[in-house]
């Protein structure tokens, strides 16, 4: 007795890739935290301004990377509104 397995719709391929887009947005603003955790030390601590530099720089990397996830997020949300209000 095996089960069959369904499969998924589109839609719902969209929905689990907004899901684990959701979870790299989780992650990346975790990433973001530390980052600035490890920025504040060589900033106050150190007082050791190249390294305090390519943090930042980091920390701007990972913004802009958290920024896309954001939008492409938003544009896979409106695919799927839009696709089943169509239904």
């Amino acid at each position: 007795m095996s089960e069959e397995k369904t499969q998924k719709t589109p839609i719902e391929k969209v929905k689990d890739i907004i899901s684990q887009l959701k979870q790299m947005e989780h992650y990346s603003r975790n990433n973001i935290e530390k980052l600035t955790e490890h920025w504040m030390f060589f900033d106050d601590e150190l007082k050791h301004k190249e390294y305090v530099n390519r943090w930042g720089d980091l920390i701007n990397a990972q913004n802009a990377f958290e920024d896309q996830v954001k939008a492409l997020i938003d544009d896979c949300q409106n695919y799927c509104n839009k696709k089943e209000s169509k239904s």
